[in-house]
């Protein structure tokens, strides 16, 4: 089969809810998921009914949505997709890092399991995608990592850039513009108190400065 038996719709609004429900333990709200899909809460509310009807998620009015196992399965399956696409588009078309998601988002829909086998093979089983987020395996396995904000971080701490938080091209360009990506060494040198900016180190590069915005989204752990 090449076309999932869910549509492409029901697919990103299981992904949203799980990304949603990952965040915190309670049900998640209509009009939380209707910001996150830019969408409005009355369409949330049509979708919800057809999802619960199909036993992927339990809906219950006015008490928000919680994700059945089944819905989850879905969910981990597209996210694995999305997340091994990016990869292929990184490390073998050599896209940059801020311009594969909208592609993934495309690619994650339309996918055989045979062709995902074979895609996951020939990348090597990678662990993480571009951007530091865990890659499930075939059964929705996550391997998780321990990962602290490097705004948290302290002078003279050298750490190991993970990941990010916040995917926009706009911030992902801002980082590639200093060498910034997962896998990179860094050593904070100084923090100044007025505004929590910082100062880094990468390797033995020159010094650069980072706004508290910035180093907010920086997911790192220490190096070593």
């Amino acid at each position: 089969k090449l076309f999932s038996m869910h549509t492409s719709t029901e697919e990103n609004y299981l992904k949203a809810i799980y990304h949603l429900a990952s965040k915190r333990e309670l049900p998640v709200n209509t009009s939380a998921i209707a910001e996150s899909m830019l969408t409005t809460s009355a369409s949330v509310t049509d979708m919800l009914k057809r999802l619960s009807e199909k036993e992927l998620i339990n809906y219950e009015k006015y008490r928000g949505v919680k994700i059945t196992l089944k819905g989850e399965k879905v969910a981990l399956n597209i996210i694995r997709k999305h997340r091994l696409w990016e990869v292929f588009l990184t490390q073998v078309l050599k896209f940059d890092w801020d311009e594969v998601h909208s592609m993934a988002e495309e690619l994650e829909h339309v996918s055989s399991d045979e062709l995902i086998f074979r895609l996951d093979s020939f990348l090597g089983h990678p662990k993480f995608d571009p951007h530091g987020d865990p890659i499930p395996d075939h059964l929705g396995v996550v391997e998780n990592q321990i990962q602290h904000k490097l705004l948290e971080g302290q002078i003279g701490q050298e750490y190991i850039m993970l990941g990010v938080s916040d995917h926009t091209p706009s911030y992902l360009k801002h980082l590639g513009k200093y060498g910034l990506k997962p896998g990179t060494t860094l050593r904070i040198t100084e923090i100044h108190d007025y505004d929590k900016s910082m100062e880094i180190q990468l390797g033995n590069l020159e010094k650069i400065n980072l706004s508290k915005e910035v180093s907010k989204h920086i997911l790192v752990n220490i190096y070593g």
